[in-house]
């Protein structure tokens, strides 16, 4: 029987296909663990030798799988890497097997350890526990001698259906065999849909009822509405998918440059995060990059690179798009991204402690040196990049990094990520000669709601009028002041929120490449009136169900792109 499921709408499209859930994960019964016994003392050195092989094959294969994929996907996959080598994970299990535990038992109970204090903390490190969890499963599987967990190769095109899914597993997807995704857990934010944005593939998160569908059965996803529906008529489906690909054939034709249908510009730039995801983005349609994620450089390195490796990372970007605009955000580690070579403070909640610009605190020889790689960069190409600070929370915060970056002759910005920020634009924006706005953490700031949250995905929303609210008077002061007003965030490859975007007076819209086409179209068939209209009528409502309906209802009849994101 037909059953319509909704959950959060992540990246549009529709796709209809079979059902497919991920492989089955280890067994963690005592049996199969091997707990039910103690581990001979003269065998426990051996046992802790195995449980430390089996981790670094694990750390290995998902560096590899780093090193073979490009920007989010390779930075989030480094990520992972490093937690199968975190010395807090690592050393508990290791004292568990010391006092007699299996490798693979002791393996369980230092993640589930673990676990439950990132949840604790709650934010960014959160959403860390599936990265762990996935971690533990591999490190098991390995073992055990089990075949390495994770999502099978479908042999026709399918719908993904999981709980939620690891980088490792989400970043490995093929578009051509994996044609949508659909998770019970998550939200719009999350790793897996900003991965899922960068495949260009239709995603929904936080779809309650989930687990009663059955491998196999058919399934039509609409990324755009955030409906699943099941066993649909197999004709209305298909009918639906023709009309997508058409919409989405029309939208691929979009070629640049970004502006209004009544000439007002607006630059689509790309999101990259090492020279082969930005050599990838010159593919697509856009003008320049709008943040360039340098953590790439540092995740999972025992040492600090040097500012020789660091410039010749940031050569390659400058190189892709020679000529045209950068934008590079310095590190934004810290918190669910910790440096190993710096020593991070233990906080109660490092979502909202020493992460970003203000690792510099401690550490201002890691900012300095990364500052001087970006400009010597910058002169070995001829370019002179925008660079600007993560997580700035007031103007002396801005000041002093915009004196540090004028000083080497770059142009100077910072994030608006923490509301006080986009409270105080204004003098922020006096300061500093642009700024860009990254709606993830504005919109979980400001909801005081963990973006990975399946039960909070309604306040995570970028559709949220209080985020909305705070962008319109960021953008409010960087017209008072002449400067440029970006968004970053993943709020920028949904076309429909776009338009609203430009109607609060938003000049550039940055996003993964794959987003560009959509979000290009859909500004080019509204005028900057028909985007202010629909940016008052989102304003005007209390909730994101509300502000979508409004604004939708003043665009008009839906202008193509503005259901084909991906």
């Amino acid at each position: 029987m037909t059953q319509t499921l909704t959950g959060t709408p992540v990246v549009g499209g529709v796709a209809y296909g079979p059902a497919l859930w991920p492989g089955v994960r280890p067994d963690y019964s005592a049996e199969a663990l091997g707990s039910t016994s103690e581990v001979p003392e003269d065998r426990r050195a051996d046992e802790v030798e195995r449980f430390a092989r089996a981790a670094a094959v694990v750390a290995a294969r998902l560096r590899d799988r780093a090193s073979q994929n490009t920007g989010a996907a390779a930075e989030v996959l480094a990520a992972t890497a490093a937690l199968a080598e975190d010395r807090g994970w690592v050393g508990a299990a290791t004292k568990l097997v010391e006092k007699g535990v299996s490798a693979p038992a002791a393996a369980a109970a230092a993640t589930e350890q673990f676990a439950a204090v990132f949840s604790r903390m709650g934010g960014l490190m959160a959403e860390r526990v599936t990265d762990l969890n996935d971690v533990r499963d591999r490190v098991v599987a390995e073992l055990l001698g089990l075949p390495e967990p994770g999502v099978p190769t479908p042999d026709v095109p399918s719908v993904l259906l999981a709980d939620d899914l690891a980088p490792a597993d989400t970043a490995g997807l093929d578009p051509a065999t994996t044609i949508a995704l659909v998770t019970r857990l998550g939200g719009p934010t999350s790793h897996t849909a900003i991965i899922a944005r960068q495949l260009g593939i239709p995603c929904v998160v936080a779809v309650p009822g989930l687990g009663a569908i059955d491998v196999g059965t058919p399934v039509l996803v609409d990324g755009t509405a955030g409906e699943v529906v099941v066993a649909p008529d197999a004709a209305e489906a298909q009918e639906r998918v023709t009309a997508h690909r058409r919409r989405a054939a029309r939208i691929a034709g979009w070629t640049g440059p970004g502006r209004t249908a009544d000439g007002v510009e607006v630059a689509v730039l790309a999101n990259v995060a090492d020279g082969a995801s930005a050599r990838a983005a010159t593919a697509h349609p856009v003008e320049g990059v709008g943040l360039f994620r340098t953590e790439l450089a540092f995740l999972g390195r025992a040492d600090e690179p040097s500012v020789d490796d660091q410039a010749a990372i940031y050569r390659e970007v400058f190189d892709a798009f020679a000529g045209r605009k950068v934008v590079v955000r310095t590190l934004d580690a810290g918190s669910d991204k910790p440096l190993r070579f710096v020593d991070h403070p233990d906080e109660a909640n490092p979502a909202l402690g020493v992460r970003g610009d203000r690792i510099a605190l401690a550490h201002p020889e890691v900012r300095e040196r990364q500052l001087d790689a970006i400009a010597q960069a910058a002169r070995e190409t001829g370019s002179r990049p925008w660079v600007m600070a993560p997580m700035i929370a007031s103007p002396a915060e801005a000041a002093a990094f915009a004196a540090r970056v004028r000083a080497r002759d770059l142009v100077a910005g910072v994030m608006v990520e923490v509301p006080a920020a986009a409270i105080l634009a204004p003098a922020i924006l006096a300061e500093v000669d642009f700024v860009s706005i990254g709606t993830n953490d504005l919109t979980q700031y400001t909801m005081a709601a963990d973006r990975m949250s399946a039960d909070l995905s309604a306040l995570t929303d970028p559709w949220q009028p209080a985020v909305l609210h705070l962008v319109a008077a960021v953008a409010k002061a960087g017209r008072a002041l002449g400067k440029p007003v970006g968004v970053c965030g993943e709020a920028a490859a949904d076309p429909a929120l776009a338009c609203v975007l430009v109607g609060l007076g938003v000049t550039s819209l940055s996003s993964a490449p794959a987003a560009s086409a959509a979000v290009g179209a859909a500004l080019g068939e509204v005028t900057l009136t028909a985007c202010e209209n629909a940016a008052a009528a989102a304003l005007a409502t209390t909730d994101p169900a509300a502000a979508r309906a409004a604004a939708a209802a003043v665009l008009g009849s839906e202008p193509e792109g503005v259901r084909s994101a991906g």
